[in-house]
């Protein structure tokens, strides 16, 4: 997750997500930097908007929920009380 997030605050600062840049970034934090972890990030954001998609994903979480109406609630039905007299036997058991 933390070279996602030195993605995230590269493109926040509006510095260019970059092999070298989120190396610097991830370095600083002293976490040791996995450069197959970055090229797969960088891989994975070419031709990402990264702009669009958190405004995209900060859309959706302020979404209302879907058209679904509460269920009514369905009447409780009381269990009888059972006698404790098979606890007492357990009970015994131990002492």
């Amino acid at each position: 997750m933390e070279y996602v997030y030195g993605a995230l605050l590269l493109h926040k600062l509006g510095q260019p997500v970059s092999e070298a840049s989120l190396k610097k970034v991830i370095a600083a934090t002293g976490v040791e930097v996995d450069e197959s972890k970055i090229k797969t990030l960088l891989a994975s954001l070419q031709g990402v908007d990264i702009s669009a998609e958190l405004e995209n994903a900060s859309a959706i979480s302020t979404a209302p929920a879907s058209g679904q109406a509460a269920a009514p609630k369905a009447e409780e039905k009381k269990e009888e009380e059972k006698p404790v007299e098979s606890a007492a036997g357990l009970s015994s058991l131990f002492g």
